[in-house]
């Protein structure tokens, strides 16, 4: 691993998200309210997501969907959850702006693979396994070459791929090209889908 990722990252990182925090706290607290007419007094979605050697944390960020239930009790589809703000909040990706505070704390990166769910730990082969050697990120080099709209596999490339060549120029082209992407609204979903579909393993496991 190199000298980057075990010092001077993580000091832009804290560096960063402190000044991000400042700028960006009146556009939550805006946020907030329509939030909270929507999702009924709830304002944060926190889950618990596996980071950095797979170690558990909570990430948190702006809550997009309601916890509507079926009769049966189980979580009705995204599409049916996604609520009008939830869908402009998601577009615009300011639903990952509380981020900033798992980053101050040490969880998160601003630029890493994507934490994701921990019961795709089990699902992961060893090549996969690598995208956990580094922390996670806000955005990462599969966020700028796809987001959601590309396969599981290549987005698991794409993390390992930025754990053997992470450095500071590349995570400063990875900022770059996400900003370019937000004002685009690219990826944001998976075609047929609100989000992306639960990752169900891989079968060719060396890859």
């Amino acid at each position: 691993m190199s000298l980057y990722v075990n010092w001077p990252k993580r000091s832009i990182d804290f560096i960063s998200a402190l000044l991000g925090l400042v700028l960006f706290s009146p556009i939550m607290f805006i946020l907030m309210v329509p939030i909270i007419i929507s999702n009924r007094g709830h304002i944060f979605f926190i889950q618990n997501r596996p980071g950095k050697n797979e170690k558990r944390f909570r990430v948190i960020k702006l809550k997009t969907m309601t916890d509507k239930r079926d009769t049966e009790g189980n979580l009705l589809p995204d599409s049916d959850r996604l609520t009008s703000v939830g869908k402009f909040i998601r577009k615009t990706s300011l639903d990952e702006m509380p981020q900033l505070i798992n980053v101050l704390k040490g969880d998160m990166s601003f630029v890493g693979p994507r934490p994701l769910l921990p019961g795709y730990l089990q699902l992961y082969n060893d090549f996969q396994k690598r995208r956990h050697e580094v922390k996670p990120g806000i955005t990462g080099w599969a966020q700028v070459n796809g987001r959601n709209s590309i396969s599981w596999e290549q987005k698991f490339e794409y993390d390992v791929w930025y754990v053997d060549h992470c450095s500071f120029l590349l995570d400063t082209k990875i900022i770059l090209m996400t900003i370019k992407k937000v004002f685009k609204r690219e990826g944001i979903s998976q075609e047929g889908q609100v989000t992306m579909e639960f990752f169900k393993g891989t079968n060719n496991k060396s890859i």
